[in-house]
This record gives structure tokens, C-alpha cells and sequence, in this order.
């Protein structure tokens, strides 16, 4: 691992996972909800609610079951079949890795440790194994796994660790501003994600290329 410069607000990265790295096509599930007569996005707000989404990412339920509860909200609106079709493809919109990001990552982690922290099911391995990200990170700290979600301060006590720096050594990457708020709150580094230069920009000397010594 090449140190990075002297004077760095950080020694370990802290990274989200979807909205940053990870990016659903949500176009075949737009087009079933106009199909349906529903505004874009319904399906997706109910089924991200923390009340329908929390159990799924705590790993208390299945996503087949989260399923079940998405199509539950939908039924009175658009009947039950079509309501379960809506929620299927939700969980089973097709996702793609923003090779920028993962490049930026990639540089960064020669020069420190990489870690990322994301709200995620019990798939989560596999969806990385799918987007060949297996190796991305030095550690994957998962709501699922761990029991508890962002922007719960103990989850990013928990990365902080796996990191094996303290959280104020931290520079932690998300798209939600809570969660962000909750990393400044534990004195963490912040970089509120948009779009991959804000990431260049938190990363600094960091997202570099590291220099081989000949």
C-alpha cells in the first residue's frame, strides 16, 4: 500500500454501496407501472419505506417476502397479480457498477483501507460476486449481516474498526444526506456522492494513480 501524503484528512475510506457504486435500470419496472396506470416510481417508494424495506435489510425477512409486502401495498390499486408483478421487478431490476467510481475506488485503497458500508440484503455477496466486485474492498460491513442500518452510529463504528482506524480517521462516502450527517456526528471525513467527481474531489491525492518504486 503507497502512504498517501502527509497531511490527508483521512487513513481509511468508508464507502456506500447503491447510488454510488451500484446503479439499477429501473426502465422495465417504469414501463409495467405506466402499463398499470400508476406514476413512475410507486412501487419503489413502497417498497423502500423503512416500514416495508427496514425488516428486509435488518435480515429479519426474506426477499421473497419483501415481495409479498410491496404487493400488499399495490393490490387494492392495481389488483393482486399485477401487483406481484410490479414487486418482482423491483427486487429483480437489473443493476450495473459505474466503472468510474470503481476505478476511483480501486486507486484509492493502494493508499488506504477500503471499506463499504451499505444498507443491503442477504445477497449482497452474490450481487457483488455478479458485479465482479468481490475484491473491491478490504471489508463489507452489511445491515443484513450485522444487524443494524444506517444511520445507526453503531454500523459505522463497526466499519470504522474493520477499517483499524478510529471513526475520526474516517473519510465516509454515501448519497443520503442522513447518513452522511450521521458519520460527520462521530467525527468523521464527509463526502455527500452526486456524481463520481465528488468522490475525486473527497479522495483527493487519493484517486491518483499509486507510483510503483522501480
Amino acid at each position: 500500500m503507497t502512504p498517501a501524503p502527509a497531511g490527508r484528512a483521512f487513513d481509511a475510506v468508508l464507502c456506500d454501496l447503491d447510488n454510488v457504486i451500484r446503479f439499477y435500470d429501473t426502465a422495465p419496472l417504469a414501463a409495467l407501472e405506466r402499463a398499470a396506470g400508476l406514476p413512475e416510481g410507486t412501487t419503489a417508494d413502497l417498497g423502500y419505506a423503512p416500514e416495508t424495506d427496514l425488516p428486509l435489510l435488518l435480515g429479519r425477512i426474506t426477499p421473497d417476502a419483501w415481495v409479498e409486502s410491496v404487493a400488499a401495498g399495490l393490490t387494492e390499486r392495481v389488483g393482486a397479480e399485477r401487483a406481484h408483478e410490479l414487486g418482482r421487478a423491483l427486487a429483480d431490476a437489473p443493476f450495473r457498477a459505474d466503472e468510474e467510481v470503481v476505478s476511483l475506488l480501486r486507486r484509492a485503497r493502494t493508499h488506504v483501507p477500503l471499506v463499504l458500508v451499505t444498507n443491503a440484503t442477504l445477497q449482497l455477496e452474490a450481487d457483488l460476486a455478479g458485479l465482479g466486485l468481490t475484491d473491491l474492498a478490504d471489508a463489507v460491513v452489511s445491515s443484513a449481516v450485522e444487524q443494524v442500518a444506517k444511520p445507526d452510529p453503531a454500523i459505522y463504528r463497526i466499519a470504522a474498526e474493520r477499517a483499524g482506524v478510529p471513526v475520526e480517521r474516517c473519510l465516509f462516502v454515501d448519497d443520503r444526506q442522513e447518513n452522511i450527517d450521521a458519520a460527520a456526528a462521530l467525527g468523521m471525513a464527509t463526502a455527500l456522492y452526486r456524481e463520481p467527481d465528488d468522490l475525486r474531489r473527497a479522495l483527493g491525492p487519493c484517486a491518483e494513480e499509486a507510483v510503483v518504486a522501480p
